[in-house]
């Protein structure tokens, strides 16, 4: 008698959202890109060391060539950290992505052309597969059903999260605010595309405006963050006001600068 054949997976892959760091490259200066993200892994090694970082060479004229990006991949695997993949952009983009062999991913050139501050490129790649991406979807000028008179608009509650998120967690309220009625850990990360609330300490990470949204903030009662930022623009612990620490701070933007400053 044959044996049954076994037809279970001997792995299972699910797709979810990672915090992962993205260098948008402005000058193609190898060793001075290298200095300044060694720097970042000696300042805060517990967030930067060996941390995955996409590649975004949207801020340049023109791409690197094959042999300039192997050099800034080996420069800033050197510095600490661990180039992972590309931003997507260009079909230039795309063929450089095949050449050294990383994958490409999409959100983080949507991030940026959402702020409407830089100029879409020429000529648009196809969506990579597998990349999870969705068309925008199109606006009609008129509903095509009247509301009712004085009908209550669609909110959103948000995303409430009541127990602890501890070291290694990551909670992530798309599309809408995040409240935690509890502590954020050292090692934990918390992200929202919108506003982030917090009631208990914040030791770990928060990142609001995840998708580009430069009006989110981050309010909590006890500020011990290991990083905060809105809308990719960040600060680590060793960057805030020592009379923030334990207080109850905000975070907000402001012309395109991170601000702290204490709740009273």
């Amino acid at each position: 008698m044959s044996a049954t054949p076994d037809y279970s997976q001997a792995g299972e892959l699910k797709f979810g959202q990672v915090g992962i760091a993205n260098l948008r490259v402005r000058a193609l200066d190898v060793d001075r890109l290298s200095a300044e993200m060694r720097e970042r892994v000696e300042r805060a090694p517990k967030l930067f060391e060996r941390a995955a970082v996409v590649l975004d060479f949207g801020g340049l004229a023109k791409p690197p060539s094959e042999a300039e990006t192997r050099a800034l991949i080996d420069g800033l695997r050197n510095a600490g950290v661990l180039p992972v993949a590309l931003a997507y952009g260009t079909r230039e983009i795309d063929a450089l992505s095949r050449q050294i062999d990383l994958p490409l991913l999409a959100k983080f050139r949507a991030s940026y052309e959402r702020t409407g501050a830089e100029s879409a490129p020429a000529e648009s790649a196809p969506e990579p597969a597998g990349s999870g991406a969705q068309p925008e979807p199109k606006v009609s000028a008129k509903p095509a059903t009247e509301p009712a008179p004085n009908a209550a608009a669609p909110t959103s509650p948000g995303l409430v999260q009541t127990t602890p998120v501890r070291s290694g967690q990551q909670i992530y309220a798309e599309h809408r605010d995040l409240t935690v009625l509890a502590t954020v850990g050292a090692g934990a990360e918390v992200l929202a595309d919108g506003n982030i609330h917090i009631y208990g300490a914040l030791r770990g990470r928060a990142l609001a405006g995840a998708q580009g949204n430069e009006d989110a903030r981050i309010f909590c009662r006890e500020f011990r963050a290991e990083l905060v930022a809105v809308a990719g623009r960040y600060k680590v612990l060793d960057d805030v006001p020592r009379d923030l620490v334990g207080k109850p701070v905000q975070v907000w933007l402001e012309q395109g600068q991170l601000k702290l400053a204490a709740l009273d």
